[in-house]
């Protein structure tokens, strides 16, 4: 089989690696659809993020689906050819925090094409994927594109719970890639009543319009927009910060009013805060930091309709052209989300 392994900064290589076989508890899935996330852009940009970087070869991705191509012994709740999004979170179970139910935050995770441990956490980008029963969603009724999008949806899900009561809210949402317009869809879906989106690019902030953003900000051309709702201590409840950039916070703290909600999804190293203004206005500040039970969740809000990612997918490469598929993804005029087909004959 082939997959999609990560050598250093833009040494993406497509290798033969066997196909596994499941095991008791497990199921081979052939794979149908990857999508490429910003941590695997950032391991083929940069070979890794903040103090996070390659050592060795790596399989990337880990939002995938795909059809059940056999079962391991003892499995009874799937079928094959059964369409199956898969989560990549697989925590251990028995640690101190997976007994607490925090299992997002266990101490012994395996989460797919991850260089935080070594040896590091192999991805999901290959055509045959061993998983666990327990990993796997039904996803009967959507597209494998669709379905290769709950995980990205769960981390949006997992955040929306963070940010508490949504109903009536005034949201702004900070960066407008994937997860700034899954948090814009599950906001909306939770209740929330007016949501303002800011990015630096038109592409995006179209994206974020046509998604349900009530009004869009050009932070490069526009930056005063933004400011004149810091009027009487501010405006908005929520903040969903999803770029990982100091200045995109530090604008959204202005924009808050006293006692507003900090959500900080994106991931760009150690940012500085403007602690005074957030203790001056009584700001909490939660982060949110991947997810568990929401993937499941997230699969059925897109089976039953409450939640539409398909506009989100723009671009859709074969295996073989994974590489162009990388720089595509890395090109926010024209790429929102940039999906690789695992069956797609280049």
């Amino acid at each position: 089989m082939k997959s999609i392994v990560i050598h250093a900064p833009k040494d993406l290589r497509i290798e033969e690696q066997d196909i596994p076989q499941p095991g008791p508890g497990q199921v081979l899935v052939r794979l149908s659809a990857g999508g490429i996330c910003g941590s695997d852009l950032h391991y083929y940009n940069h070979g890794g993020f903040g103090a996070v970087r390659l050592k060795e070869p790596m399989v990337l991705g880990h939002e995938v689906a795909g059809h059940i191509e056999s079962l391991g012994e003892g499995v009874e709740s799937l079928s094959t050819g059964q369409l199956v999004a898969v989560s990549p979170s697989r925590p251990c179970g028995n640690c101190r925090f997976c007994v607490e139910g925090l299992r997002n935050q266990c101490l012994n995770m395996r989460f797919y094409g991850s260089a935080m441990p070594f040896p590091h956490i192999q991805g999901a980008f290959s055509e045959y994927l061993v998983a666990d029963v327990e990993q796997c969603a039904d996803a009967t009724g959507l597209t494998a594109g669709e379905a290769a999008m709950a995980e990205p949806l769960a981390v949006c899900l997992h955040a929306t719970r963070h940010a508490g009561e949504m109903l009536g809210k005034r949201v702004l949402v900070t960066g407008c890639g994937p997860i700034g317009l899954l948090c814009i869809l599950a906001a909306r879906r939770a209740g929330a009543a007016e949501i303002v989106a800011t990015d630096l690019t038109d592409f995006t902030l179209q994206m974020a319009a046509s998604n349900g953003a009530d009004r869009v900000i050009n932070m490069g051309t526009s930056a005063d927009d933004l400011k004149a709702y810091e009027a009487d201590k501010g405006y908005f409840d929520v903040l969903f910060e999803c770029t990982g950039a100091a200045p995109a916070l530090a604008g959204g703290i202005n924009a808050m009013r006293p006692r507003g909600v900090i959500v900080q999804l994106g991931l760009g190293g150690d940012m500085q805060v403007p602690v005074q203004t957030m203790t001056a206005k009584e700001l909490q500040f939660r982060g949110s930091f991947r997810f568990h039970e929401e993937f499941f969740m997230g699969v059925e809000l897109m089976r039953k309709g409450l939640i539409d990612v398909k506009p989100l997918i723009t671009q859709t490469v074969p295996l073989a052209e994974a590489e162009s598929g990388f720089e595509l993804a890395s090109d926010r005029s024209c790429a929102m989300k940039t999906q690789i087909d695992f069956r797609a004959v280049s």
